[in-house]
């Protein structure tokens, strides 16, 4: 296992098995996102696609629960500094939203929100960027922005329909009820559920199978799934050419023919 420095005690993370973790730390408040946490989650996960021992990053919470989203007793009690305008606060938040789970969601490798118990608010938002969920059977999920009076972001809005539909999307917002383990899985927000008592061993064993991978193509594999939402089969058709012909004849490819010729198991990390 290899640490890697966050500079704070709020975020931890580490390198096993090709898989980086990263695991926001503030389990007295539920990891609640901050001015410290925050900044911190957002420089590490750059870190670690940028690291080539890394195949796949994994974003957890210690302690009962993944993320609660905005520290909310930091909100509405004014700030000590000058007053933001309004054009101002938006283009800070849109920034902060751009630099967080957009950023995750485009990240060149694959990303897992691994949930041990809740995940609200903007704690969702970050879960819904990743490319897979997994929970423990104790986990639930909740769009909680309605109880504190706020319209929801961090890409919520936009996530969500794309995974359970839109109707259920909005009445997720609209109520804030709670989705546990069971129907998390059957609406498709959870790809897999694994049982409390094993949660992390198991979250970690199913993050490592896909960083020990061929993490070139799975890259590609995730640009080629992301646009094919939002533009034609002809261009889609264009993108995998490209992806595929750039594939092709690439270590990771020889690697795995010549697998399959000998009929054993690729080994696309070695050493």
């Amino acid at each position: 296992m290899i640490e890697i420095e966050t500079g704070t005690d709020e975020l931890l993370c580490h390198i096993e098995n090709r898989v980086g973790v990263i695991t926001l730390n503030k389990p007295h408040k539920k990891n609640a996102l901050g001015d410290i946490l925050t900044p911190a989650l957002r420089r590490t996960v750059v870190t670690l696609e940028e690291d080539e021992r890394v195949g796949c990053v994994m974003l957890t919470g210690a302690g009962d629960a993944f993320c609660s989203g905005g520290d909310v007793s930091g909100m509405g009690g004014g700030s000590s500094g000058a007053p933001k305008s309004r054009r101002d606060a938006i283009a800070e938040l849109v920034h902060k939203q751009a630099t967080l789970t957009l950023r995750i969601h485009e990240l060149a490798k694959v990303t897992i929100a691994a949930l041990p118990g809740a995940a609200a608010g903007a704690g969702l938002s970050i879960a819904l960027a990743c490319d897979l969920r997994i929970a423990s059977s104790h986990a639930f999920v909740t769009t909680a922005f309605r109880n504190i009076g706020l319209s929801g972001d961090y890409g919520s809005s936009w996530f969500l329909p794309r995974l359970i539909g839109l109707s259920k999307a909005k009445e997720l917002f609209y109520t804030a009820d709670r989705v546990n383990a069971e129907e998390g899985a059957s609406l498709g927000l959870f790809n897999k559920v694994f049982p409390h008592e094993s949660f992390r061993e198991d979250a970690l064993a199913y993050a490592a199978a896909i960083a020990n991978g061929p993490t070139n193509a799975l890259g590609r594999m995730k640009v080629n799934l992301n646009r094919g939402m939002a533009q034609s089969l002809r261009e889609s058709l264009v993108l995998e050419a490209e992806h595929m012909i750039g594939n092709t004849g690439n270590g990771e490819a020889k690697e795995a023919i010549s697998a399959f010729m000998a009929k054993r198991t690729p080994e696309f990390h070695k050493g």
